[in-house]
């Protein structure tokens, strides 16, 4: 049992994920009351882990997942079999007017001084309409599955798809799998229907079953009710706050045994310092600091995640899976889109301190 976590050597997957699937409309610098065009962008907090660690790491792995038949929906599950994930889809029929829909999420990278902004469609969603039975998890989970893996925002779509979490996670766990959630709070999706006081429930039920959590000090705070850090931190690249809630964490939730988040100073949309820390199976692991020039910086959390998992699947040392995920996530920063573009190779040689020199 290494990293305190127990993950079976081998599965038919190595990584399953289950959330919603989204296209997001980009128009690069230009802001949208200005835009003429736009690039189409598959995404999804839980998609992307799963098409990172395919795509990049070449790991089997696998979303599950709402799919409508129409245009847009093809179009995503286009993108899905391009990024080598294996789809479980609750299929839903479009009634040609009003939906069920593919969500859309809106995002200008912003420039300089002027900050990105997005804003979502998410009207009558078919993500937010699955719930607890519509997926086989028993023939899922059976053919082999080494990690699982949600997030909070498909958790905040609606009443019924934290209840799925739950039942997936205590499915992964009976299975052997290891489990993984993402906090990802995002009050603008939980006050639809919730509010905060709700997503602490829902949170805490999904917790309990959950082995490595991803989550910065305001996702500790918003989405599991810990009181903040009783040392603030110097700046956003000082992992002291982050590092001083651990113990609060640990002990409302004894089962954790890593946590995990990246540290981000924004100097403008553009320039960024990048740094990434760990506390795994008791200990503290800090990655090193990178300044960034940022393309396009949308997904980069989800790029450090794919790699730090990967550093855990493929059974290397703590301090090594948390810079795998701090170089995926930085490299991540310098695409086009949500999911990643690099090569494993890349992300190794950037991890032992490579640089952006010509290759030849």
């Amino acid at each position: 049992m290494k990293n305190g976590l127990n993950i079976s050597p081998n599965g038919a997957l190595d990584f399953l994920s289950l959330g919603a699937l989204v296209h997001r409309l980009d128009p690069g610098i230009i802001p949208f009351h200005k835009a003429s065009e736009c690039q189409i962008h598959v995404s999804g907090g839980e998609f992307n882990c799963a098409a990172n660690l395919s795509d990049c790491f070449r790991l089997q792995t696998g979303i599950a997942s709402a799919m409508v038949d129409y245009p847009i929906g093809d179009l995503i599950a286009e993108r899905v079999r391009a990024m080598g994930v294996k789809p479980f889809y609750k299929r839903f029929k479009h009634n040609g007017v009003n939906g069920p829909n593919m969500a859309a999420v809106y995002s200008d990278r912003g420039q300089g001084v002027r900050a990105p902004v997005v804003f979502y469609n998410r009207a009558n969603e078919a993500g937010a309409l699955l719930k607890p039975g519509d997926f086989d998890w028993k023939a899922i989970f059976g053919t082999g599955v080494r990690w699982f893996h949600s997030g909070g925002i498909f958790a905040a779509l609606s009443a019924t798809t934290g209840e799925l979490i739950v039942e997936a996670m205590k499915a992964a766990k009976a299975a052997g799998a290891v489990t993984s959630f993402d906090l990802n709070y995002r009050a603008k999706l939980w006050d639809i229907w919730g509010g905060h006081e709700r997503a602490l429930l829902v949170i805490a039920r999904i917790v309990e079953h959950v082995d490595i959590l991803v989550g910065n000090e305001e996702d500790l705070q918003m989405g599991l009710g810990i009181s903040g850090p009783e040392v603030a931190a110097k700046s956003k690249l000082d992992p002291s706050a982050f590092f001083g809630m651990i113990g609060k964490v640990v002990a409302k939730y004894p089962h954790v045994k890593v946590v995990a988040t990246t540290l981000r100073e924004v100097h403008s949309s553009n320039r960024h310092s990048w740094s990434a820390v760990a506390w795994i199976d008791g200990k503290t692991y800090h990655a090193p600091t990178a300044e960034l020039d940022i393309h396009d910086r949308v997904g980069g959390g989800d790029g450090f995640a794919s790699g730090f998992f990967y550093g855990l699947l493929s059974g290397e040392e703590p301090e090594e899976a948390v810079k795998l995920g701090w170089a995926h996530g930085a490299l991540l920063t310098t695409y086009p889109g949500d999911t990643t573009m690099a090569t494993v190779e890349q992300v190794r040689a950037f991890a032992k301190g490579g640089s952006a020199r010509i290759q030849r």
